[in-house]
């Protein structure tokens, strides 16, 4: 038994140190922050901000940079699809960017954040890299949801309400007590090893089950997902809309507030920058329902069709407000609605049925369409 115990200890004692190793390895070799779950603190003005123990591959100002430079070309502000979940850092579309412009950009984005953090965010940090233009990545999807909830939650944002007080919850970064311990383990294992990541998530197991997700989604999340399978276009996706339409539905007084707030600080943060002789661009990224809506609309054999009608019914409202608005206000506008329906047979978003994210294709597509309007505004200029 001795001797038995003093094997079984040695086999844990090197096994542990082989992880190590590995972890180490992993850092050394790959950049943390295309692994890594985000974890945030509670912030007064902001919502959230990243936590300190969690800096592991983001630059010191906490966003998913090598650096924070002196000065940047562009500044691209926005939420988690301008910070390039799903993919890595050097596929987000700033990144990418930057590439096809041959401009330094710098890429200001977090997922949870909306117009209260981009106006903020910009009047700040960006303002001090001296921009000749930053970029706003509005998403359809949750943004004008966001401008509620953190005005309506938060007493920093308290000259922009328009409503009668009420209490809201600000905080969209919230995750659900883990109820097990092993569920509490692999939360944290999510936010700490990249070796982890690797291994459940990002390899071949990890995509294999994104697969069956996406082909049995209304099974497996009824009344929620639903799937879209096109073979001859070589289309298979899953869809969330019941969510989507929560954060677009018009005859929600709070979306439809949402909205006017987004509106002002884009005029405000406008007018900012041109004081501050900066280029103001706006990037309106659609949801995912958006981009496939040419098979999705009026299609009574997927389930949730109903739901999906009336999404495309409140985002089509939503976005020609939005584009009114930038035209009455002088403000300059990418749409990339159009290209990314042309690519949808390229695999544009995760393959999941829970993460609605573009992957590297889809943000290639808009980084593509950002560069092609900015290059055809300078052909003008």
């Amino acid at each position: 038994m001795k001797k038995l115990f003093i094997n079984f200890s040695v086999l844990l004692l090197s096994t542990a140190v082989a992880l190590l190793i590995a972890e180490f390895g992993a850092r050394v070799f790959l950049n943390a922050s295309d692994f890594l779950s985000l974890e945030v603190v509670n912030d007064d003005i902001l919502g959230a901000v990243p936590s300190p123990s969690a800096m592991a591959g983001f630059d010191k100002w906490g966003f998913r940079n090598r650096r924070v430079p002196e000065s940047a070309d562009i500044v691209a502000v926005g939420d988690s699809h301008t910070y390039g979940n799903t993919a890595r850092m050097i596929e987000s579309w700033p990144y990418v960017l930057g590439k096809l412009t041959g401009r330094q950009v710098y890429n200001m984005g977090l997922g949870g954040y909306g117009p209260n953090q981009y106006f903020y965010l910009s009047k700040t940090k960006a303002l001090s890299l001296r921009p000749r233009m930053i970029i706003w990545g509005l998403y359809m999807g949750d943004d004008f949801e966001g401008a509620f909830s953190l005005t309506y939650g938060l007493d920093h944002w308290a000259y922009l309400r328009k409503l009668p007080p009420q209490k809201v919850d600000p905080d969209v970064w919230e995750v659900p007590p883990a109820d097990t311990r092993g569920k509490r383990i692999r939360v944290w294992m999510s936010r700490h090893s990249v070796l982890y990541q690797l291994i459940f998530h990002s390899g071949f197991g990890g995509h294999l089950t994104g697969e069956v997700q996406i082909k049995n989604a209304a099974q497996l999340y009824p009344g929620i997902a639903t799937s879209l399978i096109v073979p001859e276009k070589n289309i298979a996706e899953a869809f969330r809309p019941k969510g989507m339409l929560t954060r677009l539905d018009q005859e929600n007084p709070d979306i439809r507030e949402g909205m006017r707030i987004t509106f002002e600080l884009l005029k405000e943060m406008n007018e900012i920058c041109q004081q501050n002789h900066i280029e103001f661009v706006v990037t309106v990224i659609p949801t995912k329902e958006m981009v496939f809506s040419d098979y999705l609309e009026n299609n009574s054999k997927i389930p949730l069709d109903d739901v999906i009608n009336k999404l495309l019914v409140n985002e089509r409202y939503a976005r020609q407000q939005t584009f009114q608005v930038l035209r009455d206000s002088h403000i300059a506008y990418v749409d990339p609605l159009p290209e990314l329906k042309k690519d949808v047979s390229e695999g544009l978003y995760a393959r999941s049925a829970g993460d609605m994210h573009p992957n590297k294709n889809g943000y290639r597509v808009i980084a593509e369409a950002i560069a092609a309007t900015l290059k055809q505004e300078n052909g003008k200029n």
